[in-house]
This record gives C-alpha cells, structure tokens and sequence, in this order.
C-alpha cells in the first residue's frame, strides 16, 4: 500500500495511526500542500479532488479519510477500530464525525490560507479561529469521554475516535491553545504518547517533516 499525504495533514495523519494500529505495512508518497503539489498532473490522476490523503493498494486507490479508515476496518477487521455493537458503533462514528466534520475542515490549511489571503488575517486571528471552533468541539468530546471512555476515547482500546482525535489535539497547540480545560482528552492523549503506532505516526517522525 501507498499512503499519499502530508506530514501535517490531520486527514493523513489520522489515516497513518489507523494503519499502524492495525499492523499494516505501507509506503508514503509526500506531496507537499504549502508548495501546491497535490496539484500535479500525476496526483490528479489519482485524485481528482487534488486533496490528501489517498490510500493506494494496487489499482485501488481510496480516498477521503473517513472513506479510508472505513475501506480498512472492512478489509482488515482485526484489530478493530470500531466496536461490536450497533449501538456503540453509532456513538463512536459520531465522535469521529464531531471532528472529522464539525473541528476540522475549519482549520485545514486551505480555509486558513484563504483568512489569510482573502481577508488579511494575521496569526493571532488565524489562532482565535481555529479556537473558535475547536473549543466548543473539544468541550462536547470532553463530556462524551468522560461517559464512554475507559482510558482511551471509547472503551479500553484505542480505536477510531482517538484517530482523529491526536491530530486535533497537535492542531490546537499549533494555534497556541491552552489545552488544561480538557483533562480527560489530555488524559488520553498521555495513553496514546506510549503506544507505538501513535508514536510513529506523529508529523514530526514523518519522512517529508520539517528540519
């Protein structure tokens, strides 16, 4: 397999742990986005949408992160990221969703580029931002946590809420957020800095990082 993505990519980010939690070996294809690469004529055949990230196996190539990490909870069941029951899956896809869908999408690299170009946003309104969002999001996961979490996000395994949540977790101190309102995420995210596939997939141990 061939992830195509990009260090700080949150999208990519998430998909790397979910890999890693299931074992699965892959290759990384960077494209850097600050440098317009996903937009090369190559990639677009890939992706149309010029996005990353792209999981790549063979002729199959899957793309949007929540469309990948449920292409591999399908493929590759074990160990599973969502639980068994139908009940308990809904909760935790909505989870998910509460940061795939809701915290996201309002601090990725294009809506920030785009405060910063269209409207003259210096880094202190990019900041107050993304913390617009994020803290009202964090707030609702703190609650959800509290009730359904036993030492990870939900239950007593890591599994697919605590893939998105890591990287949003990086993104709010990236935008100088003050993280001490939310234990039980921090709580969390302590469990997580001691397990390998967390560990490897953090951006700065990515390939194409930053010096």
């Amino acid at each position: 397999m061939i992830l195509h993505g990009y260090w700080r990519s949150g999208a990519s980010y998430r998909v790397r742990i979910a890999l890693g939690l299931k074992g699965l070996a892959y290759e990384t294809a960077a494209h850097d986005l600050r440098k317009g690469e996903q937009r090369a004529a190559d990639y677009l055949a890939l992706n149309p949408q010029g996005m990353v990230p792209a999981l790549q196996d063979g002729d199959h190539v899957v793309t949007q992160s929540p469309a990948i990490l449920e292409w591999l909870e399908e493929v590759h069941p074990e160990p599973a990221l969502l639980p068994k029951g139908p009940a308990d899956r809904a909760r935790v896809r909505a989870m998910a969703a509460l940061i795939g869908c809701d915290i996201h999408p309002l601090n990725n690299l294009r809506v920030l580029r785009s405060l910063r170009e269209d409207f003259g946003a210096d880094q202190a309104a990019v900041d107050a931002w993304a913390a617009r969002w994020i803290a009202p999001g964090f707030d609702a996961l703190e609650i959800l946590v509290g009730r359904h979490g036993q030492g990870w996000s939900f239950g007593d395994r890591p599994g697919l809420v605590d893939c998105y949540l890591m990287p949003q977790l990086y993104s709010a101190r990236r935008f100088n957020m003050a993280l001490e309102t939310w234990p039980g995420l921090l709580a969390v995210e302590a469990r997580a800095l001691d397990h390998p596939a967390f560990g490897a997939a953090h951006p700065d141990r990515q390939p194409d990082a930053d010096a």
